[in-house]
């Protein structure tokens, strides 16, 4: 099974963390915390602040690596490392999903998540 290695942001304001909607591809309309793909020779944190303004068009300070969620989809391994993020500059703007908004720890079981997603929820809800 092929494996496909990503980061993802999960960026905090307070005590709030962003969700932002699919709007393309097989999960269309199901919640993530937004990312992407690292490239060759890309750190994962180079990776996740490349991602974020491309996706989002803001810039972000990585403050710390949290968790890394293996997942097995039908069709590949997903290996997901996450950092907990800030908003450092700029406006959000969406430009590959069709909706963001912020959560609060207790809220985030209000929206369906990607399956993957699922285990960071789990993660965050356990963090103190």
């Amino acid at each position: 099974m092929k494996t496909i290695e990503v980061v993802a942001a999960i960026i905090q304001d307070g005590d709030s963390y962003l969700a932002t909607q699919r709007g393309y591809g097989e999960f269309e309309g199901l919640w993530e915390f937004p990312g992407g793909k690292i490239e060759v020779g890309e750190t994962p944190e180079n990776a996740i602040k490349r991602e974020i303004l491309e996706e989002l068009e803001i810039e972000i300070d990585v403050d710390d690596f949290i968790y890394t969620v293996e997942y097995d989809y039908p069709l590949f391994h997903l290996t997901m490392h996450c950092y907990l993020c800030r908003i450092a500059n700029g406006e959000m703007t969406l430009v590959e999903h069709k909706s963001a908004k912020w959560l609060r720890k207790e809220d985030l079981s209000n929206v369906e998540w990607l399956p993957a997603d699922k285990d960071v929820i789990e993660f965050l809800k356990r963090k103190s």
